[in-house]
């Protein structure tokens, strides 16, 4: 499990491997990973989006960002706690996750950054 907080809020990232998936010929290394957004500031902030960036170590570097989180832009109160579950496909059974949410403090209207800390993403025959 990796943590990670910034500015009173949170950061839980746990992963796993989920096998693999063959799409247009091509095989693919299935990963999903939970995240868990922990308010422990005293003010009410919302999410408003995400950024990431994605290495594959065969495929470089791809970089997401959008609205929200699975089609969601949480508020959360003073020690409120969100989580989600998503995923990704690698093209190598190696690669790696991090980045950041932008939110804004509902109290203040002063938008920040809540950084996403590195997390691997492996097979588990590399983990050992």
């Amino acid at each position: 499990m990796i943590e990670q907080i910034t500015k009173g809020i949170k950061i839980t990232v746990e992963t796993n491997f989920n096998g693999t998936s063959l799409r247009s010929d091509s095989l693919y290394y299935v990963f999903s990973y939970t995240i868990s957004i922990e308010n422990k500031s005293l003010e009410t902030v919302k999410l408003t989006d995400r950024f990431w960036t994605i290495f594959d170590s065969l495929n470089g570097t791809e970089i997401v960002s959008g609205e929200g989180v699975v089609g969601q832009t949480p508020t959360l109160e003073p020690n409120d706690n969100y989580t989600y579950k998503s995923g990704c496909f690698l093209e190598s059974n190696l690669g790696a996750m991090k980045g950041f949410y932008t939110m804004i403090n509902l109290e203040t209207y002063e938008q920040f950054k809540v950084y996403i800390p590195t997390f691997q993403l492996t097979t588990p025959a590399l983990l050992n």
